[in-house]
Formats: structure tokens, sequence, C-alpha cells
């Protein structure tokens, strides 16, 4: 068979891989043994039929590394009527080394009940071990749809966005065409309409949720070749809006982007956390198969210089504009990465020193910031004040004086200012005191307001 010999195929692969890949992979069988099962399919009843191939698909994985199953089955215990909508059981956990155990159990199965899906996969969620990582995968395979009152598409919703399982995968055995499409808001369904075509979807399924999809990111540069690297970046789910998986992107020993092995059940949107970040929407993988996405990020550097002694704890703050938020808050002779164009430079000196640097592909722009001087004020007594920078013709207001301290002394940029002061015992608008200054790099000077 096709199917038997591409899962040969694929052990023998995933034993190669699992050398290099250590990831865990657990599946989960959740097994309909309601009473209809023992309906007639084809040259057998669907239960026989169920069974015949289950066994089957179990030999051909039974050598495959880094992979374990469970079997969970639903409506075995108690026939109907009446009905139990809690009729469902793990009847062989995750361990390794179980499938003889999960094949005895196959060959006893009796259906007896209902069809309580959505309890199924509620309870299907506290199968899986957490003390381990793994990739968590459920195989559901049924004759018919929910027979309870629950909802098997928000359950399924739910354990997927809470990143319990991935997208499950659901063969319907038999199905009235009418009833299928309940099925596409719960996982990935596949239709099994006659026994052979039942033995090629397993085959499917599970080689779908054992082959390796692999997913290449380029990040452009000016020249649009793929060498800008290094970068963080978060894969979230495009329906969940859930972070998946986090990597520092990097380029391999041939100096293209490195490949990664990543879960395909899902469309992703990506966030590269370059300043500022760029995205990639709608990542759709195909299983088993090799992608490559890419986006436009050419860099370049900005360092600003100055004095140590004065702007060593001088906050920088990098905005696209005047009114955009902040991207980044640097350091004097830091080196910023940043994508080519046009910033919004704001220094938390006194005053605000403010500037547009223009960022070009692998080029480092520099800065050289002015060396402030000082000025000391003395006054007779407390009292409130401010100082005020001229700049085009206009005052801007810079500080506040302390009401209390007698003798205050600040770091300035060089400029022309004005201090304007009144005493607190003066109650009259008219006794403020106004007096025009001016600060030089590497100089003080003493304002006398007594």
């Amino acid at each position: 068979m096709k199917w038997l010999f591409k899962l040969i195929v694929l052990s023998s692969c995933l034993k190669f891989y699992s050398q290099k890949q250590p990831e865990l992979t657990r599946i989960l069988f959740v097994f309909d043994a309601s009473q209809s099962m023992w309906a007639k399919w084809e040259s057998d009843t669907r239960i026989n039929i169920a069974k015949k191939v289950m066994l089957q698909m179990l030999d051909s994985i039974a050598t495959l590394e880094n992979v374990e199953l469970a079997l969970r089955v639903y409506g075995h215990q108690k026939p109907v009527p009446p009905q139990d909508c809690s009729d469902t059981r793990l009847e062989v956990p995750f361990k390794k080394n179980n499938i003889d155990e999960i094949k005895a159990v196959i060959k006893k199965i009796e259906p007896k009940g209902t069809t309580p899906i959505a309890y199924s996969l509620e309870s299907a969620a506290l199968d899986f071990p957490k003390a381990s990582p793994s990739r968590n995968i459920i195989i559901l395979i049924t004759d018919g749809i929910e027979a309870c009152d629950g909802d098997p598409c928000l359950v399924s919703e739910k354990l997927q966005k809470e990143g319990i399982i991935l997208k499950p995968f659901i063969i319907g055995i038999g199905l009235d065409p009418g009833l299928k499409k309940s099925f596409d808001c719960v996982g990935k369904y596949f239709d099994a309409g006659n026994e052979t075509k039942f033995q090629e979807v397993l085959g499917i399924v599970i080689q779908q949720a054992l082959s390796n999809t692999t997913l290449q990111i380029n990040f452009l540069d000016a020249n649009e070749n793929p060498t800008e690297t290094d970068i963080p970046m978060t894969f979230y789910d495009k329906k969940t809006g859930k972070p998946r998986h986090s990597y520092i992107h990097t380029l391999n020993h041939l100096g293209n982007p490195d490949t990664l092995v990543i879960d395909p059940w899902i469309d992703y949107n990506l966030t590269a956390f370059t300043i500022p970040p760029v995205y990639i929407d709608s990542i759709k993988l195909t299983p088993g198969k090799h992608s490559i996405f890419g986006t436009f990020a050419p860099q370049g550097l900005l360092q600003i210089n100055g004095n140590a002694q004065f702007y060593k704890d001088v906050p920088i703050i990098i905005r696209l504009n005047e009114t955009s938020k902040i991207l980044h808050v640097t350091k004097i002779k830091e080196t910023t990465k940043l994508l080519k164009g046009d910033y919004y430079i704001e220094v938390l000196t006194l005053p605000r020193l403010y500037f547009n640097v223009n960022i070009k592909p692998n080029h480092t722009t520099t800065v050289q910031l002015p060396t402030p001087g000082f000025v000391t004020f003395l006054l007779n007594a407390p009292g409130y004040g401010a100082i005020l920078v001229e700049r085009d013709n206009k005052l801007e207001w810079v500080i506040n004086l302390d009401e209390q301290q007698l003798r205050q002394t600040f770091t300035l940029l060089p400029g022309n200012y004005r201090v304007v002061w009144r005493a607190k015992n003066s109650k009259k608008t008219i006794f403020s005191i106004e007096k025009k200054f001016s600060v030089v790099s590497n100089t003080s000077i003493v304002v006398n307001l007594k």
C-alpha cells in the first residue's frame, strides 16, 4: 500500500532527523466506539475496518523516535439507551513503547454508547503530560457528529488558544456529506468515503502530523539580498494572536538564512523586532514542504557622541517624528541599529536638544553633541523662579528653580537664557526680577538674584 510505504520512508527520515531535533511529538488517538460503529461499511462493519487499519498503522510507526502515543476511547463503556454523555476514558496513557498495549485495547473495543466529542476533547487536555514540552496532536476517528450538548468547536478553539494542542485532525468514516461541514471549525477534516480511502487518509494524517515542515525568513538589505540578520522575531498564531515561537534570526555557515522546523497547522503572523519593527502577515505553510518568506529590512547604525562626563546619565529618545511614540531610548556613545530612514532625536538635557537624522543602510551615522556649561544662581530668600532659553526669537521654558534653596547650580547647553524670579514674601508681580545670561561650553558663571 502506498500510504504504508510512505510511513516506512518517513520513519527512516525521522529516525535520522531526530539525532539533530530532540523535540517530542505526542499523538493522542480519540477513537469512536459509539453504537453506530457497528453499521455495515464496505467489506465489513465500520468498527472492524477501523480496527484493522489502525493496527496496520501502529505497526508502521512502531520504530519512530521522539514520538509518544496514547489512546482515548468514547462510547464503549455504557450502552444506549440511556445516553451517558460522560462515556469517555483514556485507555492507554502516553509513555514509550506502549504500541502493543494500544493494539491490545483496540482489539477488545466493543461499541455500545453515544458520541460525546466535545467532552472527549475537553478531557483530552489532561491526557498530555505537562512535565516535558512537546507538539501535542489529536487525531479523532469518528463516524458521527456530537450527540450530546457540548460544542466541539468551542472546546477545540479553547485548547488551541491555550497552547495545549495543535489543530486536531478529524477522520470521518462514512459520514453523511451534509454533516462534514460541522467539523470545519474543530480541526483539519479528512473524509474517508470508503475503506480504501480510509487507509490512505490515515496514512496521510500520520505523515502530515510527523513530517518536518521547514521555513526560511529572508530579511532583505538595500540591494534586496537576504543579508540582514541577528534579529529577534516572534511567530504569532494568526487566529488567536498568541505568541507561538520566538527566535534570534541567523545566517548559516554558507551565509544563507537559517532553516526553521515549525508547526504547519496554524497560520502565522511574524513580528521582527528591528527598530522600528517589521511584519510579515499571513504565513501559510504546506505540511512537509519548505517555504520562504521575506521582508525589506535594510539597517544602518546611529552613534551619538559627546562629553561622557556630562552626558553619561542623559537618556536619548529616538522617534520616527516629533509626535510619534518612542521607538528606543539610547545613551551617549551607544551604537543603535535602525531601519534606513529619517528619525527624530530628543536628548533630555537642559534645555531639551532636538534634531533629525537620516540613517543610511550599511553606514554609521554619527552626531556630536555640544559640551554644556554651568550656571549658579545666588538668591537672598526663598522664592519662585524659572529658566527660559531664547530660541528663534521666542522664549521656551527649561526648568523651575527650587523654591527653598538659596544657591542652585544647573548644567545647561550653550546658548542665551533668561531667568525670572520673585521672592515668596513679595506679594506683587511687579517685584519679579528678570536677568539675561549666556552659557558657553566648559565655562561656569554666577547669576546674582539678590
